[in-house]
């Protein structure tokens, strides 16, 4: 398998691609070295900058280049398909595509700069791993594929790349691309010309909660019950979804961890901090996968069902509080209306 890194470890490999021969592909690779304006360096190497626009309008040279590279692009996948010539201009694409940055200004939002860009939001934001339609930041680095399709990550981290990820699974072709993050670099296969599903665009707008668990069984409702340690009458004020031991817990929406610790009654706990003064707790868990003030995406991984604390066996304690009031929260959680 063929290797490309291009610029900021923008590190592009050829996926399997199996219509197209060896003559071919080295061909096109060799042409598009020859052709780029930029160096393409080993691994090892110090690597160049992302080409960086610094505003969504023709007065910027790089955006110019940028928007001409995307017009070829669409213009390309467009004949590909009218004349049924899909392969050999797919691999055209996949040896060319550029990746730009910007940085997002208090006027920029998802959709404005995907119009300016003329380049499809879902491409935007599979490739930035955005969870929901609001996520983009004033001041943080977005970046900007020169070819419209989804950006599949190969090691998913919210409900919707995990969506993204099954619903590609049976998908051999495409290209595998590197892009650096904060910590460890981000590795994603490229489908080009792909878009959102009906399912995956849902789930990129809707604002409220998400699922901690994926496979559950309501074991407690909220309200009144006996509790099953002390015998005593009182008030359950989350729901317990019963799980195996080790099964991965998700935060319900983005927010900042803003306690994690060990209780004698919860074992070991993470509360999370969201916007609309929401708060949700996550009990009797077995081991932690973030930490104090962390940033969280909704369906990020945040822990593993345990049964540490006060409890007969593996299953998590969840809570919601809004302005530090309990809430039921099998009215305001979506996977729990589907459960039943």
């Amino acid at each position: 398998m063929g290797s490309l890194r291009i610029g900021k470890a923008n590190y592009i490999e050829k996926a399997a691609l199996p219509f197209f021969s060896t003559f071919r592909r080295l061909f096109y690779l060799i042409s598009f070295l020859l052709a780029a304006s930029f160096i393409a360096y080993p691994a090892e190497e110090q690597l160049v900058p992302f080409p960086a626009i610094t505003r969504l309008d023709s007065r910027d040279t790089v955006f110019r280049q940028y928007i001409s590279e995307v017009e070829a692009a669409r213009r390309a996948l467009y004949s590909s398909r009218r004349f049924n010539q899909e392969e050999d201009v797919i691999e055209r694409l996949l040896s060319s595509m550029t990746i730009y940055s910007y940085m997002p200004g208090e006027r920029d939002d998802l959709f404005s700069i995907a119009a300016r860009c003329n380049i499809p939001y879902a491409t935007l934001a599979s490739l930035n791993r955005f969870s929901h339609s609001d996520d983009v930041e004033i001041g943080k680095e977005l970046f900007l594929p020169s070819v419209p399709g989804i950006f599949v990550p190969q090691a998913p981290g919210t409900g919707l790349e995990r969506l993204l990820f099954i619903t590609r699974s049976d998908q051999q072709d495409g290209l595998i691309v590197t892009i650096p993050g904060k910590g460890e670099p981000e590795r994603f296969r490229f489908i080009p010309g792909d878009d959102f599903t009906a399912t995956e665009r849902i789930f990129f707008f809707d604002r409220g909660f998400q699922f901690p668990l994926q496979n559950y069984w309501v074991s407690s409702t909220y309200g009144p019950r006996i509790n099953p340690i002390t015998g005593r009458e009182g008030m359950h004020r989350g729901i317990d979804l019963a799980a195996p031991e080790g099964s991965e817990v998700y935060a319900v929406k983005s927010g900042t961890v803003i306690d994690i610790g060990e209780d004698a009654v919860l074992g070991k706990y993470i509360m999370i901090s969201h916007e609309g003064n929401w708060v949700s707790l996550y009990g009797h868990l077995s081991a932690f996968n973030t930490s104090l003030n962390a940033r969280v995406q909704a369906s990020g991984l945040i822990g593993k069902v345990g049964s540490t604390g006060q409890s007969t066996g593996p299953h998590l304690h969840f809570e919601l509080r809004q302005n530090g009031q309990n809430q039921d929260p099998a009215r305001l959680l979506r996977f729990f209306r589907q459960s039943n």
